[in-house]
């Protein structure tokens, strides 16, 4: 990979031998692999068996979860924020491992849309919740660096799965919190 950065380089006209630039092959790749290493996680590591037995069938909340991703147009990166929300069924689970999930499937190239779902179907599968929602609103740096460059812009997803998108009070209800 530095290799290819080093062309890339030359291709937009630089001297990848210059003094400030001998180094920059091998920090944008070890970066590029930080940034992408949702590649190399597995949702069960991440788990860690860190769900738990719980009579509560109440909806739990987590707002405000930092999201970082690359978008897989551009590479240009989309920061924001993510809301997640599930109705649980008998276990819950372990609150650092919402943000990891968040972080497992953003740190890959990624469209905003298809991550909002990925991290909704996996908190149905992980909980076996009765339902899960789940909101981003995120700056993309392709629309605000290049293109229509309109820096003010928040793109917002949402995905609702089982009763958060059949049961209107529950649906009510994750929005509702999602705004205090």
């Amino acid at each position: 990979m530095e290799n290819l950065f080093k062309e890339i380089l030359i291709n937009l006209g630089e001297n990848p031998e210059r003094e400030g630039l001998l180094k920059t092959p091998s920090r944008a790749a070890k970066a590029l692999k930080f940034l992408t290493q949702g590649y190399q996680q597995s949702l069960e590591k991440i788990i860690n068996n860190a769900t738990f037995e719980s009579t509560t069938d109440e909806m739990v909340i987590v707002k405000d979860i930092e999201l970082y991703s690359l978008c897989e147009h551009h590479l240009l990166p989309f920061i924001g924020k993510c809301h997640v929300s599930y109705i649980p069924q008998g276990k819950v689970l372990g609150l650092s491992k919402i943000a990891r999930i968040v972080d497992l499937f953003a740190r890959r190239l990624q469209i905003q849309e298809n991550l909002t779902k990925q991290i909704a179907e996996c908190m149905m599968e992980v909980t076996g919740a009765a339902g899960a929602g789940v909101i981003i609103e995120a700056k993309h740096l392709c629309m605000m660096m290049r293109g229509v460059e309109k820096q003010n812009s928040v793109m917002t997803t949402s995905v609702m799965l089982g009763e958060l998108r059949t049961d209107p009070r529950s649906r009510s209800e994750f929005l509702t919190l999602v705004k205090s």
